[in-house]
């Protein structure tokens, strides 16, 4: 099912509210006016809320699906739907706004 291609300006967040950035954005194709996002885009996170449990915060993020049709310097790029795994938490980040113009699957 197409869903949205996740891109610089788009709003991610670690499963407890820490917002997140791509460290690494594909600069050399565009949506919206900003990079796209790839599957080898690795995700900072600050912020995160889990604190007071032990546990450490959401440090670090990876995406470990993508899209399967849409490549961009030959890795998959990002979508609203793809799934992503937090270090150390093991939880995911949730893709809250994108850009709706472009989709892929």
């Amino acid at each position: 099912m197409p869903a949205p291609i996740l891109h610089l300006g788009a709003v991610i967040t670690c499963m407890h509210a820490g917002p997140a950035q791509p460290l690494t954005p594909f600069p050399r194709v565009m949506v919206s006016g900003q990079p796209v996002v790839t599957l080898s885009t690795p995700y900072a996170v600050t912020g995160c809320a889990l604190t007071g449990t032990g546990a450490p915060p959401c440090a670090t993020a990876q995406w470990v699906t993508g899209a399967v049709r849409v490549m961009a310097g030959g890795a998959p790029v990002i979508i609203q739907t793809s799934q992503a795994v937090c270090t150390p938490t093991g939880t995911g980040l949730l893709p809250l706004v994108a850009q709706t113009r472009v989709l892929a699957t």
